[in-house]
């Protein structure tokens, strides 16, 4: 009979070293643009670069981060991320001009690509198969934690300590992350014979997971929406003169998350991905139409709650879509084919954003960005609801056939 539990020492100790690598990168994320224009007399779009670069970082080495958790195993790969993450943020004690920063702020990004593609394989790989959804929403939370407490702890620091408390932050976050690391028990996945000959050689389907590219173009465009809700929601809320709401609008966001994803990951499992996805996306849609028509604190603050329960749920249900059609020893292709497209969604986000805005206004924006969320319906219809659950099965059959097990 298949083992179904879920809250195993290794599922606990990979959330918390995400948690805490999380932390560190949210942290810095908000203040670091900040930090290069007083500490170095940046102008705004160095300052910007600064911010972006980590972005980048991530992005490039995602490309051979899959490749890699072949070749040195999941918690090899875990442990290389993790220990070069506590380098760069030592580093930053040692930055002394912008283009240090950079170069620092790139690594940094690379060693997070690293990490959080092993932490999101191993998740993958050691929850039950039928329990997937439910777990990789509970892991993911992880991260939500992470996103409402790196930044509070950026912007206290900054207003009450110093820049070096700040990295003594982050680092003491990497180095938290390194205890726990070797108490990490996995087995390295052996390959058979024909596994490792497919996974020979510098090509494509060795750099990427061609299976999961259509759920991760919605993926990009879901995120690529989410992204212009992160960027300019300080500037937005001037303009409408709801400051003071929109200063509660990621708790509100991360509190809704924290309570509906683990129903929705149960949901997943027990209904199907489209069960899940398809109102979802429409919630997500409605949440961002009445945040470009809101005129009062309580209109924001419920677009929080439509965003939380729309972009939760499909963040950790088209992760656990790309896991679901993809046999075991890919799996590190599938997350890091899957991050790719996120961090270029969160990434061109902003700049589409900034384009539009001169002509269309923020309210004009974000009322565009909803009727990009609701051509998504029909998009993901034709990309993979049309198949549903069917395409993770026919692939279960053919795994299994060849002797293969896909977890």
């Amino acid at each position: 009979m298949e083992q179904s539990k879920l809250w195993t020492k290794e599922f606990i100790i990979n959330a918390l070293i995400n948690f805490f690598v999380a932390v560190n990168f949210y942290l810095l994320m908000v203040v670091i643009s900040d930090y290069a224009m007083k500490e170095f007399g940046s102008a705004p779009s160095e300052a910007g670069f600064a911010a972006s670069i980590f972005i980048i970082g991530a992005l490039v080495v995602r490309l051979f981060a899959g490749k890699l958790l072949v070749r040195l195993g999941y918690k090899e790969t875990l442990a290389l991320g993790v220990i070069t993450g506590l380098v760069m943020t030592l580093l930053y004690f040692a930055v002394n001009n912008i283009y240090l920063l950079l170069l620092v702020r790139f690594w940094h990004g690379a060693s997070f690509g690293i990490t959080t593609t092993a932490a999101a394989t191993i998740v993958a790989d050691i929850v039950p198969r039928k329990r997937s959804g439910e777990g990789i929403a509970y892991f993911s939370l992880s991260q939500i934690l992470a996103t409402a407490i790196g930044p509070f702890l950026g912007m206290f620091i900054s207003r009450h300590g110093s820049y070096s408390m700040m990295f003594a932050v982050c680092a003491a976050a990497s180095a938290a992350g390194l205890l726990l690391a070797p108490f990490l028990s996995l087995l390295k996945k052996e390959l058979t014979a024909g596994q490792r000959q497919e996974m020979r050689g510098l090509k494509l389907s060795n750099l990427v997971e061609l299976p999961v590219i259509p759920i991760s173009v919605i993926s990009l465009i879901i995120f690529m929406c989410y992204s212009s809700i992160v960027s300019f929601l300080a500037v937005y809320a001037q303009e409408i003169n709801l400051v003071e709401a929109a200063g509660f609008f990621f708790i509100i966001y991360a509190l809704v998350v924290l309570v509906a994803r683990p129903i929705v990951g149960r949901l997943f499992d027990a209904r199907g991905e489209n069960k899940i996805m398809y109102p979802a996306i429409f919630i997500f849609a409605a949440g961002m139409l009445l945040f470009s028509r809101s005129y009062t604190g309580y209109e924001l603050l419920l677009a929080a709650v439509l965003a939380g329960i729309g972009f939760g749920a499909i963040q950790s249900s088209t992760l656990a879509i790309a896991v679901k059609i993809t046999p075991s020893h890919r799996l590190g292709l599938a997350n890091s084919t899957y991050y790719m497209f996120s961090d270029v969604g969160m990434g061109t986000g902003p700049l589409l954003a900034g384009l539009i805005i001169p002509y269309a206004g923020y309210r004009g924006m974000y009322t565009i960005a909803a009727a990009i969320l609701l051509a998504c319906l029909f998009l993901y219809y034709l990309l993979h609801g049309r198949t549903g659950g069917r395409r993770g099965t026919v692939l279960l059959a053919e795994v299994t056939k060849r002797g293969q097990s896909p977890r």
